[in-house]
């Protein structure tokens, strides 16, 4: 899947001290997940991955990961990429079920909001997710990782969204 070069980065803000603090807890907490995410990782260095620290996602990522289908894998602080970039275009889980039509989403704001969901669950996040359905449009974690790729906002399934409301100052609406 290509890059798409319309697509704007989400905004992110600069932590504060207090925010700074909670990410490193999040860290510590979800290190076995990381751990594992680098072993595996570490191993796919040998046919051919090439790990970077990635600010922006919060993570090391390792890019050509040789296995899986495509796309790319979280796990605590890692990501395993089977492609080249985490800027790549992609479609929602719900567009790719046929339940509605979003734009692509940009992979790598996808899976930040995965490491922040394992900074909260740490190591309960894996047995959590695949009691909610593992890789599915099901997936609460899955569908809310899409909304934070598609709004910014919204990265924990059960957080209360509020319904996109038309512009009131959209001259179509009056």
């Amino acid at each position: 899947m290509a890059a798409d070069p319309e697509r704007k980065l989400l905004s992110l803000p600069r932590p504060g001290p207090a925010l700074r603090a909670l990410q490193c807890v999040g860290a510590l907490w979800t290190l076995p997940n990381t751990l594992l995410g680098l072993t595996a990782g570490l191993a796919g260095v040998c046919f051919g991955a090439r790990p970077r620290w990635r600010r922006r996602e919060l993570a090391w990522v390792f890019e050509h990961w040789p296995w899986g289908p495509g796309g790319a894998l979280t796990l605590g602080n890692v990501i395993l990429l089977k492609g080249t970039t985490l800027d790549a275009s992609c479609v929602t889980y719900e567009h790719r079920a046929g339940r509605c039509l979003h734009p692509a989403v940009r992979l790598g704001d996808h899976e930040r909001a995965h490491v922040y969901q394992y900074w909260l669950l740490g190591p309960l996040f894996l047995p959590v997710y695949l009691v909610c359905g593992g890789v599915s449009v099901r997936n609460p974690f899955e569908r809310a990782a899409d909304h934070y790729a598609l709004h910014g906002r919204g990265w924990w399934p059960w957080t209360r969204r509020q319904p996109n409301r038309p512009n009131p100052n959209n001259a179509a609406n009056g």
